[in-house]
């Protein structure tokens, strides 16, 4: 079932030692199973206290299984429909240790409750109607939200504002909607040309909007999920020693033997507030190791992946001209083919031990002439700086410039508006095409129905179910 009215509890603050844990307990039993457990005295003598208390109050206490004390605590009530479920809603805060919160939890289930699910308090929430799906969402966000941009961009989609948008542009689909099927249904006023006029462009500006408010999703998901940079290149080039400097500790091994990172490493780092998920990869190169060749494998395909890719090439490669080297050289012409000088920069690495002419340094830099190069020491720390301005540029290149506007961040949302910016196509190219007006209103009911999707309309069980169970538990 989707939905019932039985009592559910869980911990609602993460596990391990801390100052305080928090039990909640929401349904409309919450009151009465916590009488059963929560006293105002120390001798534990129950007195039906819960029940008692003024909505929205808090009260100091005592936990009690039977006759023994488990914690002293505070507890909150908070009386249905002004809650985060729109139920009833106690929240016990006791000292925050593993074992007195597991032990509370266990009380509240013997009482009465059951363990909920992950995100099953969000759910109840929103099928109660206190939040639309998209706000529900946005509550994931907030707590996943890793910079300021994010846990901005996370706020607006929980205040209304994305759902006030899409319901707005429902509100005016449904209204051409309804003058198109009075249209339809009295044929005798000959109203078809004007009403398909109006249609018209009623579904031009809807379309217009639904465009612009698509394109923020890749600036959105940069906001979200941070910059994807891969580090690529040939074995022992310096990559893993550049992901270490990136992420400030040891990250990767890093030994002098080619081959050494044989799969993706990432690791998520802020560098001046920039949120960038760093891949570190395998060397590329050909190779009869088959684990070897998929660790290659996946290194390309993170490369498609990537909003930047920084390609470490060592500067000692173009210090000679003999089979070797060339050898060298067209295994780097083989990958740097799979890159654009527009999401890529090369490091020329090893420059300190390059000759005082730093003649290497200077054929790499031409060899690569088609990129952005940049000459460093990765072990040494020298030279790695603009590494990181290149970085936030091409972050707020990407990321910033949406102000105040909406902006998508969730792929099932970008998914939802391209599907009804497809039903609307269709509907204008019917208009064009002198198509009954019964063809258009089909193609306009379904956009409007994908549209709400957004926010929780028209949607199936499992949908629900699916977005929920990405939620931690407790929430």
């Amino acid at each position: 079932m989707l939905y019932s009215n039985d009592c559910i509890a869980a911990i609602s603050t993460p596990a391990g030692s801390g100052g305080i844990a928090i039990i909640r307990i929401s349904g409309k039993d919450a009151f009465f199973i916590a009488d059963k457990m929560f006293c105002a005295n120390k001798e534990g003598v129950l007195s039906h206290c819960v029940s008692k208390m003024p909505d929205h109050t808090i009260k100091h206490g005592y936990v009690f299984d039977g006759g023994e004390l488990v914690d002293e605590c505070l507890l909150s009530k908070m009386e249905a429909p002004r809650t985060y479920t729109a139920e009833n809603v106690v929240e016990v805060n006791c000292h925050g240790g593993f074992a007195v919160a597991t032990k509370i939890l266990e009380l509240a289930i013997r009482c009465g409750a059951r363990p909920a699910e992950p995100g099953e308090f969000t759910k109840r929430a929103f099928l109660n109607g206190r939040l639309d799906l998209s706000e529900a969402e946005g509550v994931m966000d907030i707590i996943n939200a890793k910079t300021e941009e994010s846990r901005k961009a996370a706020a607006r989609q929980l205040s209304g504002r994305l759902s006030r948008q899409i319901e707005d542009i429902c509100g005016r689909l449904v209204k051409a909607l309804a003058e198109m099927e009075v249209s339809i249904d009295y044929p005798e006023y000959e109203m078809d040309e004007q009403a398909g006029d109006d249609a018209s462009l009623v579904l031009k500006s809807i379309k217009e909007e639904l465009l612009k408010l698509s394109a923020t999703y890749d600036r959105g998901r940069l906001v979200r999920d941070g910059l994807k940079l891969v580090i690529a290149g040939l074995p022992n080039a310096g990559k893993s020693s550049l992901m270490n400097m990136l992420s400030g500790y040891n990250r990767s091994i890093v030994t002098d033997i080619p081959g050494t990172t044989r799969d993706t490493v990432d690791e998520f780092v802020q560098i001046d507030g920039v949120p960038i998920i760093i891949t570190d990869t395998a060397g590329i190169r050909e190779t009869e190791d088959t684990v070897e060749k998929i660790g290659v494998e996946r290194a390309f395909e993170k490369i498609e992946e990537a909003d930047l890719v920084v390609y470490v090439a060592d500067c000692l490669d173009f210090e000679d001209d003999n089979e070797g080297a060339n050898a060298l050289k067209q295994e780097h012409i083989a990958n740097v083919s799979r890159l654009t000088p527009e999401n890529s920069v090369v490091i020329i690495n090893k420059t300190d031990l390059d000759g005082e002419d730093g003649n290497a340094s200077k054929k790499a830099e031409e060899f690569f002439k088609d990129f952005t190069c940049i000459k460093a020491s990765i072990l040494e720390n020298k030279g790695v700086e603009p590494v990181f301005d290149i970085i936030k540029i091409r972050f707020l290149n990407q990321a910033a410039g949406y102000g105040s506007q909406n902006i998508i961040t969730n792929i099932r949302h970008k998914t939802l508006i391209d599907q009804a910016l497809s039903l609307l196509t269709a509907a204008e190219e019917s208009l064009l095409g002198g198509m009954p007006l019964d063809c258009v209103s089909y193609d306009v009911r379904l956009c409007s129905e994908k549209l709400g999707e957004i926010i929780g309309k028209n949607i199936s069980e499992d949908v629900i179910h699916d977005i929920f169970s990405r939620f931690c538990l407790g929430k």
